[in-house]
């Protein structure tokens, strides 16, 4: 048939895109050797959390950041209107700890359900020119995070994209599927800052200097937008000399994932919606290697069905899988997520479909704020 010849050849130039994304875009990371730029241990750091109806969470969690083995460091809560005992725990911390400082902030209808407004407030009330953040649900997964993250400041470097993972949970598919599109995500912003082309970071685990927040105006261009602190800010101040990555495994923090795939997906839904911010060339790359890894799986469960694969379309299929396997299986150990990769080509298609059931939703409606 006409038409499955047609996507016999069209299965070709898929897997040629996608042997090109694996060995030599995501290969920048999987190859990389992680290098210390700066060990100066006295270079003051603010690390800023905000935090909304976090109570519980910054019990459990803060202990691990006061407790960060770095000489100079202050931390800054910034209390987002919180409903709940947020502020009383971060007052409990502050009596304990004098390097802590306490930003509340009362919610403003103008900017309701918007981080970037009380993070601004943290980080103009920030002393110190390094700015570190992560989320109040997030753990440093050892002591010397700060000081892992803050060696890869130099004279140029402004911006620093950390890792940050997600607690593993036994027997929970949801779980790996959250672990697997963190990891995928981190191989993709780590490997094109790598490339040059740096397009976002994750708020857990996220440095840059207050002076590079300044220099573009903050989050003025997209304070609209209710999320994107941080991807949009790095996707607009990034540049290929500005941005350095840290994978240092002593540099990680750790988060609590969701337990049910709604309210995964909710997230989800948020995070997607800043993408259709960022810079073009950005959007049709990521937009090429989703369309192509959608397209690889369609076309090859086709020809499969009919049986209109010549022997060499097997090996397409498995030249594609074995770099898959190769990069992913290299980029796992780095971040720790080596036990995900037995099972890659579920968990890829698990996500490539929740990618575009999250698309479609996006279109149908816009999704929630923040918190």
């Amino acid at each position: 048939m006409i038409i499955l010849d047609i996507a016999f050849y069209t299965l070709i130039v898929v897997v040629l895109i996608q042997v090109f994304f694996f060995l030599y875009v995501f290969g920048k990371f999987a190859f990389h050797n992680s290098k210390q730029v700066n060990t100066n241990p006295k270079t003051p750091v603010s690390v800023i959390i905000c935090a909304k109806n976090e109570a519980e969470n910054l019990k459990t969690f803060l202990p691990t950041v006061v407790q960060q083995d770095y000489e100079n460091f202050e931390i800054v809560l910034i209390n987002d209107g919180s409903n709940d005992e947020t502020l009383e725990v971060m007052e409990r911390f502050s009596l304990a700890n004098q390097n802590i400082k306490i930003v509340n902030v009362e919610p403003v209808e103008t900017f309701w359900g918007n981080k970037k407004y009380p993070l601004t407030l943290g980080i103009k009330a920030a002393k110190h020119n390094i700015l570190l953040f992560t989320d109040a649900d997030c753990k440093p997964v050892s002591k010397y995070w700060i000081k892992e993250m803050v060696s890869n400041f130099n004279s140029k470097t402004s911006i620093v994209l950390g890792y940050g993972g997600y607690s593993k949970i036994k027997n929970s598919i949801l779980n790996k599927l959250i672990r697997f599109e963190t990891l995928h995500t981190a191989i993709s912003y780590l490997s094109f800052a790598k490339m040059g082309m740096p397009y976002m970071g994750v708020g857990r685990n996220l440095a840059y200097t207050k002076t590079q927040f300044f220099k573009v105006n903050g989050f003025m261009k997209h304070m609209r937008v209710r999320s994107g602190d941080d991807d949009l800010f790095v996707n607009q101040a990034a540049t290929n000399v500005n941005t350095s990555i840290c994978i240092s495994k002593k540099s990680f923090t750790t988060s609590t994932p969701k337990t049910s795939f709604k309210t995964w997906f909710r997230q989800k839904r948020r995070h997607v919606s800043t993408a259709t911010y960022y810079k073009l060339n950005h959007k049709i790359i990521l937009a090429l290697f989703y369309t192509s890894s959608l397209m690889f799986w369609c076309l090859s469960i086709l020809l499969l069905v009919f049986w209109h694969f010549p022997i060499y379309g097997v090996a397409l299929i498995c030249i594609r899988c074995i770099a898959l396997f190769f990069i992913y299986g290299l980029s796992a150990k780095k971040l720790n997520e080596k036990d995900l990769i037995f099972l890659l080509p579920v968990l890829e298609i698990f996500l490539i479909i929740s990618q575009l059931a999250i698309f479609i939703s996006n279109i149908i409606s816009k999704p929630n704020h923040w918190k």
